[in-house]
């Protein structure tokens, strides 16, 4: 951290400023972030023991729900607490570390669902090579990938942060930590910065969208090869993952497509992302996914009949 920096605290303004708005947010977002890890813990839990969900599939179901409970970790908890705090405030270096985190865990999410889409076209389009194409080695080494590119993407977004000096005021027009509201409390110009970190970001963002786009118009039109049976199966389980990816990249598009502000709307859209979504995961591909909900019963019943 460069030495000329005067601010070591930053402060929140926060969703809302009405304390009895607050309450009324704690109340509602505690029991929803509970049933995010919840239900995205139960659905590792139950693919690491069930014999019947070890196909590649769910593999990389399970790392997405690993991915959502550690993203969503970053922000809501520490947001949930400052609903019920007069003062909301976080250390700088705390403030990188989320900004480090939030990103880490957002682009390996991003990476995870163009994983899952390239296992969806091989299972689709090449059905009779998918064992041998989808290996466990290869699994291993794309969800690795995943990981690895959250990582590097997020050093270089703090990288870029880092160099920049902080000397007041300390006020961030936000309920977390984030690259461009933390960019108007530097005391120097941030148009390089805010356009590299934007660029990654964008990058990154664009070319998987484009590759998940391009990936579902080739499976659909793979699909009218197939039997009537078989197209309501595929279709079945693609509609959860392009569920899923809509939910993402949706916010995301409102959010950087347009010029930054300080609407309240861009906050009640990253609640959206940040809250929201993480939830709703489980609950989509679980109500949609026959195998899931079996695996799970079983699961449930082996703990009834081990605890009678």
């Amino acid at each position: 951290m460069a030495s000329t920096n005067n601010v070591t605290e930053l402060i929140f303004t926060g969703l809302f400023q009405d304390p009895e708005v607050q309450r009324v947010c704690f109340v509602v977002f505690l029991p929803v972030y509970l049933a995010t890890v919840v239900g995205n813990g139960l659905i590792v839990l139950t693919v690491c023991i069930s014999k019947s969900l070890q196909s590649p599939m769910y593999f990389f179901l399970s790392y997405l729900s690993l991915a959502e409970i550690s993203y969503s970790s970053t922000v809501v908890p520490k947001f949930i607490t400052d609903l019920l705090a007069e003062t909301k405030t976080i250390s700088l270096e705390g403030c990188l570390a989320q900004i480090f985190f939030f990103h880490f865990f957002g682009v390996a999410e991003i990476l995870l669902l163009v994983v899952m889409a390239y296992d969806r076209y091989v299972a689709i389009c090449k059905p009779l090579h998918y064992m041998n194409i989808m290996s466990r080695q290869l699994c291993h080494l794309l969800v690795a990938g995943s990981w690895l590119g959250g990582f590097f993407h997020s050093i270089i977004q703090i990288l870029v942060t880092i160099q920049l000096t902080f000397c007041g005021p300390n006020v961030i027009d936000h309920y977390f930590c984030d690259l461009q509201p933390l960019f108007k409390l530097a005391c120097t110009d941030t148009f390089v910065e805010g356009m590299t970190v934007l660029a990654n970001s964008g990058l990154i963002s664009v070319c998987s969208l484009l590759i998940l786009v391009s990936s579902y118009i080739v499976i659909l039109v793979n699909l009218r090869n197939h039997s009537a049976e078989g197209r309501r199966k595929a279709l079945s389980t693609c509609a959860s993952h392009i569920t899923v990816v809509i939910l993402f990249f949706g916010p995301a598009v409102f959010l950087y497509m347009r010029p930054s502000s300080t609407f309240m709307e861009d906050k009640l859209v990253a609640v959206f992302y940040t809250v929201i979504t993480p939830m709703l995961n489980p609950i989509i591909y679980t109500l949609r996914n026959a195998e899931v909900k079996i695996a799970m019963r079983r699961l449930w019943s082996k703990k009834n009949s081990g605890m009678a």
